[in-house]
């Protein structure tokens, strides 16, 4: 349920505020340690922003997903770590028990992933399974009353804190995704390790690492959804998940774009400010009607979701085109700033950096041009 205009404007206000006012200014910090603080964890979980997505009933704030797209743009304005914090509770980490839970299991997990008192992970990539996601290799066997999981997994956001799992794991001999079943694992089960976090190209402050899993006992209950619907599930969150990742790269796009047009305007060559020659304007002009058509697509394609309609072609060319169109805003942003723009004191070489990842997490471009392909053909047209 929606919620009314005057409560949810407030939380775009007070969202906003916290971007400009304590986010964006300890960016350089988070770079420099590669971890958010403490403090500012503390502000996000009693903000909400660990429940965006999850129901009233289990503590979330319960938003459609038109109001998390635009929650999440106000989110992309600043490093993409700070909503990479919340991101997996919000998104892939939980929306596979909001889909496919029983009542049991998401009263046990959901209060707690909502809360921010647990953080949760989606452990589907594996050293060698990346976008021929339904090919996964860990195990699950089953003995007794348990699943006895075995493998490892790769690129795991959040995996360095995370306290829960949705893990992919195959668990019959059919080929593809129809042997694939997930389910809910517990960082504490014996057995389960995990690795030392990457060093990664940009996005400090977010970690991914493995997931180790040998001889993990699971119990049977555990099991999200029937056997041999975990592909299916991973799926559906994906669908969801790419929606929230294309806000966030319109955000990105437009705190780009303003801090440009601040430094084109102050900027002087020839004797007047750089936003006076029309080379710079062309860039701030594609750049803006790029981001100007993602958000359009975007919002539609929310609002069309929240009307039960069939978006899975929509949300990957909204993923495909918004996560493309901020690689090349933040190529234009270096472009515009110039020798300031390669320099770290601007933040728009780490931004440039930081978004590069876009392109390739919740499937590549190649694979949302396939997914693009396959359902329009689908369809007819």
């Amino acid at each position: 349920m929606a919620l009314d205009a005057e409560t949810f404007d407030a939380l775009i206000d007070t969202v906003r505020r916290f971007v400009s006012e304590k986010l964006r200014p300890i960016e350089a910090q988070v770079e420099a340690d590669d971890a958010i603080p403490a403090d500012i964890l503390h502000e996000m979980r009693a903000l909400g922003l660990f429940g965006l997505s999850i129901g009233e009933d289990y503590g979330g704030l319960g938003l459609t997903m038109s109001e998390e797209v635009r929650v999440a743009i106000e989110l992309g304005r600043t490093t993409p770590a700070f909503r990479s914090a919340v991101g997996t509770n919000v998104g892939i980490g939980s929306q596979g028990l909001v889909m496919a839970g029983t009542p049991e299991q998401k009263a046990t997990w959901l209060p707690r992933i909502a809360s921010g008192d647990i953080v949760t992970s989606f452990a589907l990539t594996e050293p060698d399974v990346g976008s021929d996601s339904g090919a996964v290799k860990t195990r699950a066997v089953k003995d007794g009353n348990v699943y006895r999981l075995s493998g490892t997994k790769r690129y795991i956001t959040n995996a360095d804190k995370a306290d829960l799992f949705t893990v992919m794991a195959r668990t019959g001999e059919e080929a593809g995704g129809r042997g694939v079943s997930a389910f809910l694992v517990p960082r504490t089960l014996p057995g389960l390790s995990i690795g030392e976090p990457e060093k990664k190209m940009g996005q400090k402050g977010a970690k991914v690492a493995d997931v180790i899993m040998d001889d993990v006992e699971v119990p049977a209950a555990n099991m999200l959804g029937a056997k041999g619907e975990g592909f299916k599930i991973a799926m559906r969150v994906l669908d969801r998940g790419r929606l929230h990742i294309s806000a966030v790269c319109i955000g990105v796009a437009e705190r780009l774009i303003a801090d440009c047009v601040a430094y084109a305007t102050e900027r002087k060559q020839f004797g007047k400010p750089i936003a006076e020659h029309q080379l710079i304007q062309a860039m701030i002009a594609d750049s803006k009607t790029e981001a100007l058509a993602a958000r359009a697509l975007v919002l539609e394609t929310a609002a069309a979701k929240d009307a039960g309609k069939d978006v899975v072609m929509e949300s990957a060319a909204s993923k495909y085109y918004a996560s493309e169109m901020v690689g090349r805003v933040a190529d234009r942003a270096v472009q515009i700033f110039g020798g300031a723009g390669y320099i770290a004191d601007y933040g728009i070489e780490r931004l440039y950096r930081d978004v590069r990842l876009f392109r390739i997490y919740e499937g590549t471009s190649q694979i949302q041009q396939l997914i693009i392909a396959r359902e329009t053909i689908k369809r007819g047209g």
